[in-house]
């Protein structure tokens, strides 16, 4: 087995470890521990979150200064919740305290989250998008004073109580270029568009042998880009549960939680990304009864409506050899490009231990 930048390859498999703590809960759990273990084995990532309690920034600056070798990343932080320049001027300040550690993962969030609770126009997620990356880019690349003109964002700003004081400005600190920005996508539009202009994408879940839902987006994306964007230099990093256990029905019921809320709660009954994902996936029929189900306020109904078959598919669940057998159709994706790196959701020590003994 052989390191090389932080990539770690066995035979001919390239697929980098990471791991993703979610946001919390009622309560915030201390996870530097785990953080830490992660990194001791030679994971390369590690990703905060943010919906409508604790944001992404705090720990990942926590992460980071508690940390001396492993990548920290947002997945994500929430678009519409910050002026691009506000995101930009997080970014270049946790990447120089850090050394270089800082990878910017950005979303639109849902029209529920944006207008429910931070009381702005949700707008168009795809404009956002660019507008908000290139603004970014030219504030790290400080080649000129900023000034946009789009939909979403005007600087210098010129609208209805402006003062007429707003002068175009460079950056005080100068920030890294060559900063990573990956975002939030799992439609075919988002994903077209993460492929034209980002660093790469997060799909919430992934069954790693249907990469063609995602294939023809990525093209479209890389040819509208051109430059010799491909698969060389574009990540793609899902999520991935791993519960290790004897009693698989046990180890199916937090995935089965985790799908009922976003297959049905994530966002209205007309408006809801990741229950269109799992249409494509195969599951129409299924994902119109978890939905309505979990819009009736039948949450626990919902996640036993989630069929086993997709729990499989998405995450890695069970004894530790199933584990290991299913784990194969990861790295074959990772030879073939179509996975970057797994980013292990919900794992445990014993699970990132047996991760590191597979992959590292």
């Amino acid at each position: 087995m052989a390191r090389k930048d932080g990539e770690y390859e066995t035979g001919k498999t390239i697929m980098k470890l990471g791991l993703t703590l979610g946001y919390s809960g009622g309560s915030f759990e201390n996870q530097v521990g785990l953080v830490r273990h992660a990194e001791s084995l030679g994971f390369d990532s590690v990703w905060t979150a943010e919906a409508w309690g604790s944001d992404a920034v705090t720990p990942a600056a926590w992460l980071l200064a508690s940390t001396s070798k492993i990548n920290v990343g947002t997945a994500i932080m929430q678009m519409p919740a910050r002026t691009p320049a506000m995101a930009a001027m997080t970014a270049m300040t946790l990447q120089a305290m850090s050394g270089g550690r800082f990878i910017l993962g950005i979303g639109p969030s849902g029209p529920q989250v944006i207008e429910g609770w931070h009381g702005v126009a949700y707008g168009r997620p795809l404009t956002r998008t660019r507008e908000y990356i290139g603004i970014i880019r030219k504030i790290l690349d400080r080649k000129e004073a900023l000034v946009h003109d789009g939909f979403h964002y005007h600087i210098p700003f010129k609208g209805e109580g402006a003062s007429g004081l707003g002068k175009p400005l460079k950056s005080i600190l100068h920030g890294d270029p060559d900063l990573k920005i990956v975002t939030g996508a799992i439609s075919p539009a988002g994903i077209a568009v993460a492929a034209e202009i980002a660093d790469g994408f997060i799909p919430v879940f992934m069954n790693p042998e249907r990469f063609d839902l995602f294939e023809s987006a990525i093209k479209e994306g890389f040819a509208k880009a051109g430059g010799g964007r491909s698969l060389d230099n574009f990540t793609i990093t899902p999520f991935v549960n791993v519960i290790i256990g004897d009693d698989l029905d046990r180890c199916r019921i937090p995935v089965k939680n985790f799908l009922a809320l976003y297959i049905g709660g994530m966002g209205a009954r007309e408006k809801n990304f990741y229950n269109d994902y799992a249409r494509r996936l195969g599951y129409e029929a299924e994902a119109k009864i978890i939905q309505d189900l979990y819009l009736d306020g039948k949450k626990a109904e919902a996640a036993a409506a989630v069929p086993d078959k997709l729990c499989d598919e998405i995450a890695l669940l069970g004894p530790a050899d199933r584990v290991k057998d299913r784990l194969q159709a990861y790295k074959e994706a990772g030879r073939k490009k179509h996975i970057s790196a797994l980013l292990a959701a919900g794992a445990r020590p014993e699970s990132l231990q047996l991760l590191a003994e597979q992959v590292l």
